[in-house]
């Protein structure tokens, strides 16, 4: 049988999606930030590029910060919550042992 999830605790749970929310705030304002100063530092150069190539740097800057922030996020919740250690492992270790 599993054993309980820290994240059942509606108190627990409400404190972790909080902070998670604060994270990506955060990580949301630096990402619109260094989209800025990319921006900034490709049209200074002077190139004779179309508006289609700043948009699509932005989206492209913009989009990966922000996956890679979530993901890390959401790894972090779920290692600071202690779901992680909830988890059963029904197979153990026996199969690090073959070779």
């Amino acid at each position: 049988m599993t054993k309980k999830s820290p994240l059942d605790d509606p108190q627990q749970a409400a404190f972790a999606w909080a902070r998670f929310r604060r994270l990506m705030r955060f990580l949301f304002l630096l990402t619109v930030g260094i989209v800025a100063i990319a921006m900034a530092l490709l049209y200074k150069q002077g190139s004779a590029a179309s508006v289609h190539y700043y948009i699509a740097i932005a989206l492209g800057i913009g989009f990966t910060m922000l996956l890679t922030g979530a993901l890390m996020g959401l790894m972090f919740l779920s290692s600071g919550t202690g779901h992680d250690e909830s988890v059963e492992d029904l197979t153990g270790d026996s199969w690090r042992d073959k070779d």
